[in-house]
């Protein structure tokens, strides 16, 4: 770790506190590499102790040169790679059932600051409605573009994290297959909402 220049500290300090907002406990291994040499930046892999010695269940990292590489644009990049017997077992070791759910929920954010939010408001939503599909834009683009992302990806709803609703603790809900209005709540009334809504 004492080899990080500036710039891969901060980066890393960041993802640290990404997982931290997110209450996902992590344990640095400063000896976990990938087999392939164009990953760069942080490597991951997910792992539980509820399947014995066959632990890890997801394994990735940041592939940042990659399209380039490939005659491409410079394009930012992560992957990854997910056992899919060893998550079915996991998830029937959790008793957790597997359901197909249409409620499908788009963040919107204009800046920085609430994209951070986002992502908490992301991790509460996936916990508080079983099986609802969360997409959290994170590309800070236009609130229009934005929108039109949510449409493509055939969300029921838009969840607004703009300025006002962060200076009051509030999101803006936009139906996005309905005429229904827009209307701004406190989280926990969006949650019963949306539960209502299923």
């Amino acid at each position: 770790m004492e080899h990080l220049d500036e710039e891969s500290a901060q980066h890393f300090e960041q993802f640290k506190a990404y997982l931290d907002i997110l209450n996902i406990d992590f344990v640095i291994n400063t000896r976990l590499v990938r087999g392939l040499d164009y990953y760069n930046r942080s490597v991951f892999e997910w792992t539980t102790t509820d399947l014995g010695a066959q632990g890890t269940i997801c394994a990735g990292g940041r592939y940042d040169g990659l399209v380039e590489k490939m005659g491409g644009k410079p394009t930012p990049a992560v992957g990854l790679a997910i056992g899919l017997e060893r998550l079915i077992l996991l998830l029937e070791e959790q008793k957790i059932a597997i359901t197909n759910q249409q409620l499908a929920i788009y963040i919107i954010t204009p800046n920085e600051q609430a994209q951070l939010k986002s992502m908490q408001i992301a991790n509460t939503l996936h916990e508080a409605i079983a099986g609802a599909i969360i997409y959290n834009d994170i590309t800070l683009g236009s609130f229009k573009s934005q929108f039109k992302k949510a449409d493509k990806a055939g969300a029921d709803f838009a969840l607004i994290l703009g300025e006002e609703e962060l200076n009051n603790n509030q999101v803006s809900i936009k139906p996005l297959k309905s005429q229904e209005q827009q209307q701004t709540l406190s989280l926990d009334e969006a949650i019963k909402y949306f539960k209502d809504y299923t």
